[in-house]
């Protein structure tokens, strides 16, 4: 029984690394081809080829670098970006298991700051050149590459401020013109009830000019009625001395 045992994880194992050895050979063979058609500037062919290597093995090194590189020579760059990210992402784990890992690494993070240069993201290409110069220190494209992007930074980030500047005076013109546009609306209204007060006090004040006239024209007419009455009063008394002298 132990010795039927035995047979059986020996056809097992037989069985898994003869089988771990076809799709070793498949995907080698889908990225040969696929390097073959790259080369030919064949980029749509190469990327299924390259598909095809990573349906045998997803976790290809070789086959997503290299499906990234033929979907970066379509333009296809948010795809290329994902197949680059994929690999940052793993980075620490490839380096540990093989040092040799670095410069394909670093070609990783040089087309990731390429893409971010092609979609104006230049801070996101400054940090991947950086990171790309960190794993390969001798590479002058990537120096060259992360200057340009740091100028180019510079200058995005000087446009951006004039641009917030112009924003804000802009803001402040129209709130000044929305101000005086207010103040011309109410400055008629203004007027009116201004108009309206100074009626009002000149109304008021003919009201006590004519109320101080009836005042004097009553006081007057009680003055003169009084005269006339001390005058009749006078005439009477100096009748009635005539009439006793008499």
């Amino acid at each position: 029984m132990k010795h039927l045992h035995k047979i059986f994880i020996w056809m097992m194992a037989f069985t898994f690394c003869a089988g771990n050895l076809f799709a070793q050979k498949a995907e080698r063979k889908n990225i040969r081809e696929g390097n073959k058609l790259y080369n030919e500037e064949k980029f749509t062919e190469a990327e299924i080829a390259y598909r095809k290597s990573l349906e045998v093995n997803p976790r290809s090194f070789e086959g997503t670098f290299n499906l990234g590189d033929a979907l970066y020579k379509q333009e296809k760059f948010p795809e290329a970006s994902e197949q680059y990210q994929l690999l940052a992402g793993q980075a620490e784990k490839l380096l540990q298991d093989d040092p040799e890992n670095a410069e394909r690494l670093s070609q990783v993070y040089h087309n990731l700051g390429n893409i971010g240069m092609k979609n104006k993201e230049y801070a996101k290409s400054v940090e991947a050149y950086k990171q790309s110069l960190r794993l390969n220190p001798r590479d002058d494209e990537t120096r060259y590459n992360l200057a340009l992007a740091q100028k180019l930074l510079e200058d995005q980030q000087n446009e951006d401020q004039s641009e917030d500047q112009q924003n804000q005076d802009d803001q402040q013109n129209q709130d000044q013109n929305q101000d005086q546009q207010e103040q011309q609306q109410q400055q008629p209204e203004d007027q009116k009830d201004n108009q309206t007060q100074q009626e009002q006090q000149q109304n008021e004040q003919m009201s006590k000019d004519n109320a101080q006239q009836m005042l004097d024209a009553f006081l007057q007419d009680e003055k003169d009625t009084q005269e006339k009455v001390k005058k009749a009063q006078a005439e009477q008394q100096q009748r009635r001395r005539t009439e006793k002298e008499w």
